[in-house]
């Protein structure tokens, strides 16, 4: 498959057990996140671009992999991408800078998908 696929299949996986032990906080969540990344002043592909920005200073792999992939299927380009992870890294620094490279793959084997869908 792909690293970052493997992640997002694995996280969905890991969660099942948890949602059916509290499947109100698991619809909370879908509600607050559609909220938040409906079209408005910003549209969903930019609100996912800052996305990818928090999970690349927060170091969260599956996280990064959530959000490359919905912007990647919002449209998000290479410029686009590259320059949203640009000010992770001068948001979080050195740490930051390490998975600056992890969303950068996620990009790359996400766009590679959408394109061979195209």
């Amino acid at each position: 498959m792909g690293k970052y696929k493997d992640i997002l299949k694995s996280l969905n996986a890991g969660t099942a057990g948890v949602r059916g032990k509290i499947p109100g906080v698991y619809e909370g969540f879908g509600t607050v996140y559609r909220s938040a990344y409906a079209d408005g002043a910003l549209s969903a592909k930019h609100k996912e671009l800052i996305a990818v920005g928090i999970a690349v200073r927060e170091g969260c792999d599956g996280c990064i992999a959530s959000h490359v992939r919905s912007a990647v299927r919002k449209g998000a380009t290479g410029e686009e991408m590259a320059e949203a992870i640009g000010v992770a890294i001068q948001m979080g620094g050195g740490p930051a800078s390490i998975y600056a490279s992890h969303a950068w793959d996620a990009y790359e084997e996400f766009a590679e998908t959408a394109s061979a869908q195209s």
